[in-house]
C-alpha cells in the first residue's frame, strides 16, 4: 500500500512541474540577451538617507529594443539587503543625451543637467518635468514584473534620434534610507519631517506650510532619528540591476509608448522643476488622514484619491502596474466609459528575509492583456484611483500608475497573435490531459491486476 501510495503521489507531482513548468515560459523573440550591473556606491549608517543621481551609468549601447529592467539593493558581497536595514524608497533611471567626449569616460557632474551639455529625452507621459523615467519601482522591486511581453518592445538608441555630437546616456536615481535602530521605522520610511529635524528643503527654501512628511524631508545625507545609544556600523551598498534586451529589428519588434500617471495631477504645469507650488500637479506624493481624526468620517477607513487625465495618444495598452507605499491596498485604471483597464494590488510580505519582509510592499500586481483586448483612444479622459487604509496617518505616499502602449495593430496581426497566445495555453492544456491519461491508466492497471489476485497491490483509494 505505501509503495503505491509513493507511486501514485509521483506521478501527480510529475503532472503538477509539468504544466507549472510550461505555463510559466514567457514569450521571447530570439537573440534575447541580458547583462546584470553595479550602480556606483553608496555608504549607508543607522538612520541616514542617500538620494543621489549617476549620470553615464553601465547600460547596453547601440540602436536596441528594450525588454525589461529588475534592480535591488546589494552589500558588497552581492547579498540582497532587506527592507527593514535598508529601506528603498525608489529607484528611477532616466535616459538622455550628453555631449560626446574625447580622450575621458568619466561620468557627467549634477551641474550639467542644466547646460546645453545635457538633454532629457522623456517618456510619453503628461507630467511635465517630473516622471519622466523609463523604469523606476519602490520597494516592491523584487517581486514585480517588468518584463515587456511578445514581439513588443521599448525602443532606445535610435541613431536618427541622436542629435549630431551627442550620445545617448543613461541616469540612475537611487534614494534608500538605513532604518537600523530607528526610533520610528515607519516614520523614517514614509519621511516623516519631525523623525528628520528638517525644517528647509535642500536648496534651503521654507517648507510650505502645513508639510509634515515626503520627498522634501529626506533628501540626500539627512538623517533619521535613532534609539539613543544604538550602535551600527557604515555599509557599502549598490543598486544591482539586470537589463534584458534584443537588437533593433523593424520586422519583428513593435515599439510602445511609455506613459506615467499620477494620482495627484491637477492638470496644471511649471516650467520651474524646482517649484514647490501646492497648485501644481503632479506633485507625486500626498499625505492621507487618519480616520480616527475629529475631520475624517470614513467607517470603513480607506482613502480613495482619483483624478481624470486624458492620454494624448491611445492605442492597446500591453502592460500595467502601480507604484504604492506601505498602506497602500490597490489602484485602477478606468477608461471615459468607466470600464476597468487594469487593477493593481500591492503584495505585501510576511517574514524577515530579503523579498519578504513583514509590513512592506515587496509587490505589486501586473496586467497584460490579450493583444488588443484593451483599447484607448487618442485624447480619451481616463480615471486613476488610488486607495491607502487610513487606520493610521501616512505621510509622503503615492499613487502612480505606469503603462506601455502600442499603436493598434491589423486585426490579422492580432489574430496571429492571439493564436500563439491560445496554441501555448492549448498546448498546456492537452501535456497536462496526456499526463494525466497516464496516471490514469496506471492507476486502472494496478487496480486490474489487483483485482486478479496479484500479491502485493492494495486498492488505490483516490
Amino acid at each position: 500500500m505505501a509503495h503505491h501510495s509513493q507511486l501514485w503521489l509521483l506521478l501527480c507531482v510529475i503532472l503538477l512541474c509539468a504544466v507549472t513548468s510550461q505555463s510559466s515560459q514567457p514569450l521571447t523573440i530570439d537573440g534575447e540577451k541580458s547583462a546584470v550591473f553595479l550602480s556606483p556606491s553608496f555608504v549607508l549608517g543607522p538612520g541616514s538617507v542617500e538620494n543621489k543621481y549617476y549620470y553615464n551609468i553601465d547600460f547596453p549601447r547601440g540602436h536596441i529594443a528594450l525588454k525589461g529592467f529588475d534592480a535591488e539593493v546589494v552589500d558588497e558581497l552581492g547579498n540582497p539587503i532587506p527592507l527593514h536595514d535598508t529601506y528603498l524608497h525608489h529607484w528611477a533611471v532616466m535616459r538622455y543625451y550628453g555631449r560626446a567626449r574625447t580622450g575621458t569616460t568619466d561620468n557627467e557632474s549634477e551641474s550639467e543637467l542644466h547646460t546645453s551639455n545635457f538633454i532629457e529625452v522623456r517618456n510619453s507621459g503628461i507630467c511635465g518635468t517630473t516622471l519622466g523615467q523609463y523604469f523606476g519601482l519602490g520597494s516592491e522591486t523584487r517581486h514585480t514584473e517588468t518584463h515587456v511581453p511578445g514581439p513588443y518592445r521599448i525602443e532606445v538608441g535610435n541613431p536618427e534620434e541622436i542629435p549630431d555630437g551627442y550620445e545617448e546616456r543613461w541616469l540612475l536615481n537611487v534614494h534608500a534610507i538605513d532604518t537600523r535602530g530607528a526610533e520610528d521605522r515607519l516614520g523614517c520610511t514614509e519621511c516623516r519631517c519631525d523623525l528628520y529635524n528638517v525644517t528647509v528643503d535642500e536648496y534651503g527654501g521654507p517648507l510650505k506650510e502645513g508639510y509634515t512628511g515626503g520627498l522634501y524631508c529626506c533628501y540626500d545625507q539627512t538623517q533619521c532619528r535613532v534609539r539613543q545609544g544604538f550602535q551600527g556600523v557604515h555599509r557599502r551598498l549598490y543598486l544591482r540591476y539586470t537589463v534584458k534586451w534584443v537588437d533593433w529589428d523593424d520586422s519583428a519588434v513593435i515599439p510602445v509608448r511609455i506613459y506615467i500617471f499620477d494620482v495627484t495631477d491637477s492638470g496644471k504645469r511649471s516650467t520651474n522643476p524646482f517649484k514647490s507650488d501646492a497648485n501644481l500637479g503632479c506633485k507625486v506624493e500626498y499625505e492621507v488622514n487618519s480616520c480616527h481624526a475629529p475631520s475624517r468620517d470614513n467607517a470603513d477607513c480607506t482613502d480613495s484619491k482619483k483624478t481624470r487625465l486624458a492620454i494624448p495618444r491611445g492605442g492597446d495598452i500591453i502592460y500595467g502596474v502601480a507604484h504604492q507605499h506601505t498602506g497602500g491596498i490597490g489602484s485602477a485604471l478606468y477608461g471615459e466609459d468607466g470600464q476597468e483597464l487594469c487593477k493593481s494590488i500591492p503584495v505585501y510580505g510576511e517574514g524577515e528575509e530579503a523579498g519578504n519582509e513583514k509590513g512592506y510592499i515587496v509587490g505589486m500586481s501586473t496586467c497584460y492583456p490579450n493583444p488588443g483586448s484593451v483599447r484607448i483612444n487618442d485624447g480619451e479622459v481616463l480615471t486613476l484611483e488610488s486607495n491607502y487604509t487610513s487606520s493610521q496617518m501616512h505621510t509622503g505616499v503615492m499613487g502612480l500608475f505606469y503603462i506601455l502602449v502600442a499603436n493598434p495593430l491589423p486585426e490579422s496581426t492580432i489574430f496571429a497573435l492571439s493564436s500563439v497566445h491560445d496554441h501555448i495555453s492549448s498546448s498546456i492544456y492537452v501535456y497536462g490531459l496526456v499526463i494525466l491519461g497516464v496516471v490514469m491508466a496506471v492507476a486502472v492497471i494496478l487496480g486490474f491486476r489487483r483485482g486478479n489476485g496479484e500479491q502485493g497491490y492494495q486498492t488505490i483509494v483516490m
